[in-house]
């Protein structure tokens, strides 16, 4: 008898290769009585493969008990986010930003010299920067005349 088949089977069973239909038919071939010597050494492979019961399905427990060995009672239920928590990290970047702008601002105009600063114009007139202002010089320049007569006079009348 010809076995070539069975041989090919085996030969792709071993590399992983065969479909639940061709090992079924590799359990069938090897629960004979009559096999080949050459082949005999494959029996009981597949002989356990076809007397072995198989529960693939999971007990009802299992979920408990898996629960238990990790410590945890209920799973985590995932929480949905708003776009404003979403944004919140850039607002508050933006924030700081604004605060450091504001106080380099203040630090700026606090500590700058007031001569070198431009002078404010308003309504098209601006604001002379150096020297005292007009209204000063001239109360400086009569006082001044004033005194001088003043001595001029009590010069004269002595």
């Amino acid at each position: 008898m010809d076995y070539r088949y069975i041989e090919q089977l085996l030969e792709r069973y071993w590399q992983g290769e065969t479909s639940l239909e061709e090992e079924e038919i590799l359990k069938t071939f090897f629960c004979q009585k009559d096999l080949p010597a050459e082949l005999q050494q494959y029996a009981p492979l597949f002989q356990y493969e076809r007397e072995e019961v198989r529960n693939d399905r999971l007990g009802d427990d299992f979920d408990e008990r898996m629960l238990e060995m990790v410590g945890e009672q209920q799973p985590v239920k995932a929480r949905t986010i708003s776009l404003t928590q979403r944004l919140m990290p850039m607002f508050k970047a933006a924030a700081v930003v604004a605060i450091f702008l504001t106080l380099g601002n203040a630090a700026q105009v606090a500590f700058s010299d007031g001569d070198k600063q431009q002078p404010a114009t308003v309504s098209g007139f601006s604001k002379p920067t150096d020297g005292p202002s007009m209204a000063k010089a001239d109360s400086i320049r009569l006082d001044s005349l004033k005194k001088l007569q003043q001595e001029v006079s009590s010069a004269i009348i002595k």
